[in-house]
């Protein structure tokens, strides 16, 4: 029913910047909070920011400062503006939402994932 897609990852130095997308689409009625996660090799998978239905955002400790979590409602999509990356930000990153289908309820959905990778 929802498919939510990223876009965006890719091979960066240290220092530089990257900005992920993750578009929603299917049977959409409404998304409460969007957030990205990241998972490292060997490591779990952590929360990196999140934002809610009225703009509300959050940051894991690792990355504020330096990431930005933004949405823009019309279109249904989420973004992670990611700056002044370092080698450890090297993650496949997920991006979820919090949907409402016609008819449903609340549920979480996830995109497929997208490699980071910094170098050194």
């Amino acid at each position: 029913q929802v498919q939510l897609v990223e876009s965006g990852g890719g091979l960066v130095q240290a220092g530089g910047s990257l900005r992920l997308s993750c578009a929603a689409s299917g049977s959409v009625f409404s998304i409460g909070t969007m957030a990205w996660y990241r998972q490292a090799p060997g490591k779990q998978r952590e929360l990196v920011a999140d934002i809610t239905g009225s703009g509300s955002t959050n940051y894991a400790d690792s990355v504020k400062g330096r990431f930005t979590i933004s949405r823009d409602n019309a279109a249904n999509t989420e973004y992670l503006q990611m700056n002044s990356l370092k080698p450890d930000d090297t993650a496949v990153y997920y991006c979820t939402a919090n949907v409402k289908t016609p008819g449903s309820i609340w549920r979480n959905y996830w995109g497929q994932g997208t490699q980071v990778t910094v170098s050194s």
